[in-house]
């Protein structure tokens, strides 16, 4: 009887700990996201600026 107890425990116990990373993951994403569209406009500004041409601002 205990053995099953801790068993169902630990099952519930890894879906909450799969459901929390799966959170954490997905938060990585959208960061990841920003900071590579951040990156995009900075090179697309520094090209702008070598050659001469206006930045959008």
């Amino acid at each position: 009887m205990q053995t099953q107890k801790k068993q169902n425990d630990t099952e519930i116990r890894d879906c909450g700990i799969d459901e929390e990373l799966a959170d954490v993951l997905t938060a990585i994403s959208v960061v990841s996201k920003r900071l590579a569209r951040k990156l995009t406009m900075l090179s697309r500004q520094e090209k702008a600026k070598k050659e001469g041409g206006k930045t959008d601002e």
